[in-house]
């Protein structure tokens, strides 16, 4: 072996030979160093496993939110990682003091800082929304053209199933910076439909009709609050009433309960004879028109 790479070395230039021979004796100077920080990397990585078996069911236990559980192992973790770390650092290099690796660390994290202000930002605003949860998994949340159910919230983006079966994908930041309507923060959300009947019509007689028939669908909440049903103004061609009632507050309550609605609706003016009118349309005419009509034979008849 000697006799292959003899030669070689012999053909280098002596500044480059001193210099891989210093880099050589300065390794195995610092080889015993470099072995405790890695063993105590190991130690590091122990502890954190210990840590994340043992923790999340101690939280568990004193019912701590699935999220919030989430967010704290997360900033544990990653702050003995960087504690671990620095300890290593000097470990291996006497040379680095704490206090010049947190200087190289805070330089090295404002421009990383400036590379990746999109994807911390995302990051900070998971943390937010699963410390503060606005709204949670199974909500059915409204932002931004994005409408549907929460499936799943994680520190960089958050999963909403649409109701037509589509999965977006969404940043945080867009959910932490602009309003979000949560559609089913209560079990109960106000519906309305608009109800016209002819103005021939007793009003208050049609509005006690709609009013008991509404009552009478079973996915109307009338225990929550009374349906309410209000004259709401006078169209072309009825007087339309303002229907409003509370049912379920998930998209097929509100979908299913207007359904039921309309047919008990229709149904029971129909069943008392109240008209509900087709549009009618009046054309008036500047000048008077001239009717004509043919006699037996098919034939108009002159004048």
């Amino acid at each position: 072996m000697n006799d292959f790479f003899g030669p070689l070395w012999n053909a280098l230039p002596e500044p480059l030979r001193l210099q891989l021979e210093g880099y050589a004796t300065g390794f195995w100077a610092i080889l015993p160093q470099l072995i405790l920080s890695v063993l105590f990397l190991l130690f590091v990585w122990a502890v954190i496993r210990a840590v994340r078996w043992l923790l999340p069911r101690t939280l568990r236990r004193a019912r701590m939110r699935r999220a919030l559980i989430d967010v704290i192992m997360m900033l544990i973790t990653v702050g003995l990682w960087l504690f671990g770390v620095l300890i290593a650092v000097t470990i291996a290099f006497p040379t680095i003091t704490p206090g010049k690796a947190l200087t190289a660390l805070g330089v090295g994290g404002v421009a990383i800082g400036f590379a990746f202000k999109d994807v911390f930002e995302n990051f900070l605003a998971g943390v937010l929304l699963l410390i503060r949860e606005p709204f949670s998994i199974d909500d059915y949340i409204d932002c931004e053209d994005i409408e549907g159910q929460v499936e799943e919230i994680t520190i960089r983006d958050t999963h909403v199933r649409q109701t037509d079966g589509q999965l977006v994908v969404a940043p945080n930041a867009m959910f932490f910076k602009n309003p979000v309507t949560i559609r089913t923060a209560r079990d109960v959300r106000r519906t309305t439909i608009i109800c016209g009947v002819a103005y021939g019509e007793d009003v208050d007689k049609a509005r006690e009709i709609i009013a008991k028939a509404v009552r009478g669908v079973d996915a109307v909440r009338d225990d929550v609050r009374d349906v309410e049903i209000f004259a709401q103004e006078f169209a072309d061609s009825a007087i339309n009433f303002e229907v409003t009632w509370w049912t379920g507050s998930r998209p097929i309550d509100i979908r299913s309960s207007r359904d039921k609605v309309v047919a008990a609706v229709k149904r029971a003016l129909d069943d008392a004879g109240v008209e509900i009118p087709f549009p009618y349309r009046t054309m008036t005419f500047a000048e008077p028109l001239t009717l004509r009509h043919e006699d037996d034979s098919g034939q108009q008849p002159a004048g």
